[in-house]
């Protein structure tokens, strides 16, 4: 066997093409391959009433039979009741009914029953008005079932076939006509099929992106997250290192045990220090700094709501329970949560107002944030949720709970509760 990675490009040409040809008319030619009903997704099937859709969706098949129909009775008068002539009118209309189930099989069948209906039924040579239309036909919904490289080729061998008949055919022959004709319905079926294809495969891409970017913004928010634990947990182990070297200090003549108590404390809390930074250190950028001021926490809010109300989203802010002090990292999400869900609505439902509620619960802390519809002329800014995508993300991991949704009024509500530790919930141990 010849390798084709040593012969000349064209000889590679024409072997790719003549395995083409084999891939695309010579393999599975009786496989059976019935055609389905159209989608209900599109948008002329999405306007029609349920009764309509419901026998839209067989369209393709009553052109085909409708055509079928036709030219079986075009043939049938044109052959005047003769037997031979009522083959020659139902070959043709079998290879094109055939294009539903077997489609390789029918254009092949069409092919091999052209001289036979040619002989039987007189008149044009090769094909008669009916074997015409036909085979026409036949092209069509094979082109349509198969890939457009497989149309060019029933093209080609329907051309190659006609000329030889035409060769050997008395008088007058109709294949400049039928080659014509096919290569315009060829041509545009085609078309359309590529174009089909091609905003398939734009679908796909758009959806395997959006997956990819979701996917991309909720490692960069794991992130965010991951920087802002890792500055908080790193600022408590620093103090309770610093506290641990000097409280032996504060005690006049401790006892020995109690130093090397201190001491290991320090040891231990400078060893987890040096582990954290190493193992979350990893998650920095290049270029992320450390923030010079401290993290925001919930005492801060008024300066955020001051800020949002200078944009000119009206907020008001509302507080309930016994407010206490919690661990950093509730703090800093709750915040967070807040000023992302803020975000949302300015970017979203400009012109609406926003209410803040902050309730400090027993086991845990409940925020609620909701804003009313979009108002005025500004048109609201598509999202892609990767707001809320941060949000969840935030939520998760600290074990809490939260919803979203639109409001019956048309606004939108987020409700998020943050549990927290019992030690901390008291100020001392349960």
């Amino acid at each position: 066997m010849t390798d084709t990675r040593t012969s000349s490009p064209e000889f590679r040409l024409a072997a790719d093409a003549i395995g083409g040809l084999r891939q695309d008319l010579f393999h599975d030619v009786f496989a059976y391959r019935p055609l389905g009903p159209l989608g209900t997704g599109g948008p002329v099937m999405r306007r029609l009433p349920e009764g309509i859709r419901r026998w839209a969706v067989w369209f393709p098949h009553a052109v085909v039979a409708a055509v079928a129909g036709i030219a079986l009775l075009e043939g049938v008068i044109q052959q005047n009741g003769q037997f031979f002539g009522l083959v020659a009118a139902l070959l043709p209309v079998a290879a094109l009914l055939m294009t539903l189930v077997r489609p390789v099989l029918a254009f092949w069948g069409s092919i091999a029953s052209t001289p036979v209906v040619a002989l039987l039924g007189g008149g044009d040579w090769p094909w008669g008005p009916s074997a015409f239309v036909c085979h026409l036909g036949v092209l069509v919904v094979v082109a349509a079932r198969t890939r457009p490289r497989a149309a060019a080729w029933m093209w080609v061998v329907t051309v190659v076939v006609g000329s030889f008949l035409s060769e050997i055919g008395p008088g007058y022959s109709d294949i400049m006509p039928m080659a014509v004709a096919s290569a315009f319905a060829l041509l545009l079926v085609a078309m359309v099929r590529v174009r089909r294809d091609a905003e398939q495969e734009v679908t796909v891409q758009r959806t395997v992106t959006a997956v990819e970017r979701d996917r991309r913004t909720l490692l960069e928010e794991r992130t965010t997250i991951a920087r802002e634990l890792h500055d908080v947990v790193a600022h408590h182990m620093s103090v309770v290192a610093i506290q641990a070297e000097a409280a032996p200090y504060r005690v006049e003549n401790p006892p020995p045990e109690l130093e090397q108590a201190f001491a290991t404390i320090r040891e231990n809390a400078v060893a987890a220090l040096t582990e954290l930074r190493r193992v979350l250190g990893v998650v920095r950028a290049d270029d992320y700094e450390v923030p010079d001021a401290p993290q925001p926490t919930l005492a801060d809010l008024d300066r955020l709501l001051s800020n949002v109300r200078e944009t000119g989203l009206e907020t008001e802010k509302t507080v309930t329970g016994a407010v206490r002090e919690l661990p950093q990292g509730i703090e800093l999400s709750a915040y967070r949560i807040v000023q992302e869900a803020l975000s949302n609505t300015l970017r979203h439902a400009p012109g609406a107002a926003a209410r803040v509620e902050i309730g400090y619960v027993l086991g845990g802390l409940g925020l609620r944030v909701v804003n009313g519809p979009a108002k005025g002329l500004v048109k609201p800014s598509p999202g892609a949720g990767h707001g809320i995508t941060g949000m969840r993300e935030r939520v998760a991991m600290l074990n809490g709970e939260m919803t979203a949704g639109e409001t019956e009024d048309g606004g939108y509500e987020i409700a998020v509760f943050l549990p927290v530790p019992a030690r901390h919930d008291g100020g001392e141990d349960a």
